[in-house]
């Protein structure tokens, strides 16, 4: 390997910007790490997985919004960009911030697996490191080949110090900032 290249991205933040205005509607596109990611368009169950969190975060904290497929800069030095399903943050935080938002003040980012070669690698390793890079102090995946919910929390040095790991129909409290109980009973209908 020359000197340099494994820190060299696939494309340019602005490369991959233009690329991602293209793509068609059945993926989503993310820079992550200087990778290109492509993402399937969700199916129902996916879909209604994250309708079931976005009803219980407006119940009890109206004060913020789960705003779907925000574009994130996360781990600026190396150009990342990456689409959540979710991202938690205080009403409004995004107006004016465009496609691709600064994570500041996001106070948890949500990932919903997708039946892909790529969500191991993507979901459960790459977006942690990138949201606990980013200092979100929360990233809630909810794992649906293995039905169940892991909690990262408490980012450090680019880690989440806490991981927890808990069964569809569990009731997760999610650390703070986001204090939010969540009755994962329904979940159990969505599993494969």
């Amino acid at each position: 390997m020359t000197p340099g290249t494994a820190q060299r991205p696939q494309l340019t933040t602005e490369e991959f910007e233009q690329l991602a205005r293209r793509a068609p509607e059945t993926v989503t596109l993310e820079l992550v790490k200087g990778k290109l990611k492509v993402k399937p368009v969700p199916d129902g169950d996916h879909t209604s997985i994250f309708m079931w969190l976005l009803r219980q975060c407006m119940q009890q904290r109206p004060d913020l919004d789960l705003h779907p497929e925000q574009g994130l800069v996360v781990e600026a030095y190396r150009q990342g960009r990456a689409r959540p399903d979710g991202s938690l943050a205080p009403v409004e935080h995004f107006a004016g911030q465009g496609e691709w938002a600064d994570p500041a003040g996001v106070l948890m980012t949500v990932e919903v697996t997708s039946y892909d070669s790529d969500t191991d690698r993507r979901d459960r390793e790459e977006k942690a490191t990138g949201y606990a890079a980013a200092g979100i102090p929360v990233y809630l995946l909810v794992d649906r080949d293995r039905g169940a919910l892991l909690v990262h929390s408490e980012p450090h040095n680019g880690e989440y110090r806490q991981r927890t790991t808990y069964a569809y129909g569990d009731t997760v409290t999610l650390p703070d900032p986001v204090g939010i109980t969540l009755d994962t009973e329904k979940l159990k209908e969505f599993a494969g």
